[in-house]
């Protein structure tokens, strides 16, 4: 048997751009990706801090440097330029893996820079 546990998140990434148009998904910065661990369209949701909305979507690699967290598509109406999100990721594992995984956590700063990385829950 598995089960979902805490995978990695972003926390308290600032939204620095909502495009209605776009298809769908979240953009997020190649290095706070790579920070994450996060791959090209994996599934994650979104928690906005400023008004309480939560939704799933999947991600779609940014320009590394850049600090863009970038809400597209549909996702657009769920958050405004400027408000904090918690972006989480979530991996199926057996009650053994998660005895022993280490969820990657990424606390940023207002302007998305990387804070400190911690590797517990």
């Amino acid at each position: 048997m598995n089960i979902t546990m805490l995978y990695s998140k972003l926390h308290r990434a600032t939204v620095t751009d909502a495009n209605l148009n776009y298809v769908g998904s979240i953009t997020i910065d190649r290095e706070l990706m790579d920070a994450a661990k996060l791959r090209i369209g994996q599934k994650v949701d979104i928690v906005n801090i400023n008004n309480g909305e939560r939704f799933s979507t999947y991600v779609i690699e940014g320009e590394h440097g850049k600090r863009d967290i970038c809400l597209n598509g549909a996702a657009a109406r769920k958050a405004e330029i400027g408000d904090v999100i918690i972006i989480i990721a979530y991996a199926s594992m057996s009650f053994e893996e998660a005895d022993h995984f280490k969820p990657h956590i990424i606390l940023l700063d207002e302007k998305n820079n990387i804070d400190e990385i911690k590797d517990y829950v």
